[in-house]
């Protein structure tokens, strides 16, 4: 089971979130996975986590020469803060937990002792006077990086899957899915869920400020009964399949908003791509 998180870091960067996924009952011989593989319709319309990886080194670069403009030449690529800041962990739920032996190690959390959601900056602690200059640097690098894009459509698909998602929710065989997966999770003693996203931000877990949870036997035996009866009623294929149609159907019905976004990413790559090759 893993998460996606992002710090409040000192250069300009995209926050990709990610879906995670939980589990359920003692079946034996059953796959220890729940397959939530392969693309989806919408996917292409929507930066990567590779283009997030690769934006925050271009805008580091970016941030890096403004900042030696400013009289800061040694300013690092991956500096610290002056003080340490707030450090933001965002978890999203998709198909919830999907992996059995994570469920039974760690529930609805992760391995404390594994690599951290967030990454630690690598560079040296910038100094209170680098501090005051950095403000301006990021958003000259965020407007380098977003040069020739429309701010205003620039988020179109992202915008359209919350739609989407709602859509989702409400098809009828979507709801009979989750009800029979509810029905097997509850038929285990475990507490009867309206849907996998329930289960996994149940607030019984104790998240702490990290996003992690307790990992209580009670977490770990419902993670448990929730993957396996995933498995059990193909809860996660008949989701994405559900998915995959609302999503080619608001493609459709929106063929010129899609068409712009999809533009407006190669725009986004491209400008990365430049940023990357001639200050990298």
């Amino acid at each position: 089971m893993g998460t996606r998180g992002w710090r409040l870091g000192a250069v300009a960067g995209v926050a990709v979130l990610a879906a995670i996924c939980a589990s359920g009952s003692e079946v034996p011989e059953q796959p220890r996975t729940v397959s939530e593989d392969g693309p989806l319709p919408a996917d292409r319309y929507q930066a990567t986590p590779q283009d997030a990886q690769q934006a925050e080194r271009a805008a580091a670069l970016l941030v890096r020469q403004c900042m030696a403009g400013r009289g800061h030449p040694d300013f690092p690529l991956d500096p610290r803060y002056p003080t340490d800041p707030l450090v933001v962990v965002s978890v999203a739920t998709s198909y919830g937990a999907v992996d059995l032996d994570a469920a039974r190690r760690w529930g609805y959390g992760w391995d404390p002792a594994g690599k951290s959601a967030v990454a630690e900056p690598q560079g040296r602690r910038m100094t209170a006077v680098e501090f005051a200059d950095l403000p301006a640097c990021n958003d000259r690098a965020n407007r380098r990086l977003m040069r020739g894009i429309d701010a205003q459509n620039w988020l179109y698909a992202s915008t359209r899957a919350v739609e989407v998602d709602k859509a989702v929710a409400r098809d009828p065989r979507l709801r009979a899915a989750w009800d029979a997966w509810s029905r097997c999770v509850a038929d285990q003693g475990f507490t009867r869920y309206p849907d996998p996203a329930a289960a996994y931000t149940d607030h019984a877990w104790q998240r702490g400020s990290d996003g992690n949870t307790q990992h209580s036997q009670r977490e770990r035996d419902t993670a448990v009964a929730d993957v396996l009866c995933k498995i059990r009623h193909h809860t996660v294929d008949l989701w994405r399949s559900v998915k995959a149609e609302q999503q080619t159907a608001d493609i459709a019905r929106h063929r010129a908003g899609y068409t712009t976004a999809l533009r407006q990413l190669r725009t986004y790559r491209a400008n990365i791509a430049d940023v990357l090759r001639t200050s990298g």
